[in-house]
């Protein structure tokens, strides 16, 4: 369980840089105001910044179920691999819907693979859920 949270994180991470990128150069370019980025409102901002500022922002929705859920199966020495098979559902979903949300953004495949993701995090929390009794 805890390589795939390991990874979710490392993906955040990639985000988390490119998206500060995006905003850099916006700014460094004159394409968004400096002033923007105080309270993210105001001004009319290119595409990219915005869809990189979503999806960094989307990697702390759900993925907190995920990782809330992946500490309760360590936490219970859950050792069984259906949970781990959905963890790593979860994150290559996570990967997937990164990946179209940053290209080609279609929103039927984005929906689509964000809903696997979001089943493979709800089968988790069954697990949990019947281990517990």
């Amino acid at each position: 369980m805890l390589y795939p949270m390991f990874m979710l994180v490392i993906l955040t991470m990639v985000i988390m840089v490119l998206t500060a990128r995006v905003r850099v150069g916006s700014v460094q370019t004159g394409k968004v105001p400096q002033s923007y980025y105080s309270l993210m409102q105001g001004h009319d901002i290119p595409d990219f910044v915005a869809k990189t500022t979503r999806n960094f922002n989307n990697l702390f929705e759900v993925p907190t179920l995920f990782y809330a859920g992946g500490a309760v199966y360590l936490a219970l020495d859950q050792t069984g691999q259906l949970p781990v098979i959905n963890a790593w559902i979860f994150v290559v979903a996570r990967v997937i819907h990164s990946i179209i949300h940053l290209s080609y953004n279609n929103v039927v495949h984005r929906l689509t693979i964000f809903a696997i993701g979001n089943l493979s995090v709800l089968v988790m929390w069954l697990g949990i859920v019947n281990a517990a009794g």
